[in-house]
């Protein structure tokens, strides 16, 4: 026995290897933590902030996610897998593509999940209803501005770094980490005529920021500013008093050149549709 026991050894030690092997088939394509992009550097997301990016994003099967540097192909993994959404990865490098497809073959997500080896600022993600990148703060605002076209109501959640003075409509944190969740707006500014409310049809002048917005309501030659003025995607919301100290309160939604939506004056609920002048 005893002259057959380094035979063996090696023996297992080979099959160790072997086993190995088949049970990792994407391990000679594994990128290593910090090596350079076109960009970036590559640095993995935990698992646990990819699922709060997720959930903040309220992902679901209705939606389409785009990863832009989708990097090990986890957050389009998991999008599809945990959250059943049809999912895509933008990976510029190559050999990080194929591995995040492997990951995506390993995961048994083909059908569901494709990553394509392309640049993000060169690609069409409009489709998108959810955006997740981990980018630099300069690459974000890049991308700010296509972001802002996008549909409104699409969910943009970025790992670690903001986007300037588009102030975040959520923050979310793990441990040391963050990250942050931006609703992209419809676009509100300008003038409005709204027909439906006491008093006959009235003009409302709105001023936006982003999803920040105020305004100015004018009913015949008085004109009243709006209060707690909202708008999350293409949901709007505002309060309004008038000279007889009525708060009128308005909640809608918007649909492309028109508002429409109900006004709660004193308890009596009336609909209202509005048009851009």
């Amino acid at each position: 026995m005893f002259f057959f026991q380094p035979f063996i050894f090696i023996l297992l030690i080979s099959f160790m290897a072997f086993g190995s092997a088949r049970a990792d088939p994407c391990a000679d394509l594994a990128p290593v933590r910090g090596q350079s992009g076109k960009d970036v550097i590559w640095i993995p997301t935990p698992d646990q902030l990819v699922n709060k990016m997720l959930l903040a994003a309220k992902v679901t099967e209705t939606d389409k996610v785009f990863d832009l540097g989708a990097g090990d192909g986890i957050i389009a993994i998991t999008a599809a897998r945990k959250f059943g959404a049809q999912s895509v990865g933008i990976e510029y490098n190559p050999k990080m593509a194929d591995f995040a497809r492997c990951r995506v073959k390993e995961a048994g997500m083909e059908a569901k999940v494709r990553v394509i080896t392309g640049d993000i600022f060169q690609e069409d993600f409009s489709s998108a209803s959810v955006v997740t990148l981990y980018l630099l703060p300069e690459l974000n605002l890049r991308l700010r501005p296509t972001l802002l076209k996008m549909k409104p109501g699409t969910r943009v959640v970025s790992n670690s770094f903001n986007m300037g003075d588009w102030e975040a409509d959520e923050v979310i944190s793990h441990e040391y980490a963050k990250a942050f969740l931006w609703i992209v707006p419809a676009q509100v500014a300008g003038e409005w005529m709204f027909v439906g409310m006491e008093g006959g049809p009235i003009r409302i002048t709105f001023s936006q920021n982003y999803q920040n917005i105020g305004g100015i309501f004018t009913l015949a030659s008085s004109s009243y500013p709006l209060v707690g003025a909202k708008l999350r995607g293409n949901d709007i919301s505002f309060q309004f008093r008038t000279s007889d100290k009525n708060l009128h309160t308005f909640s809608g939604r918007i649909s492309g050149g028109s508002i429409s939506g109900t006004l709660n004056s004193s308890g009596f609920f009336s609909s209202v549709v509005a048009r851009r002048l």
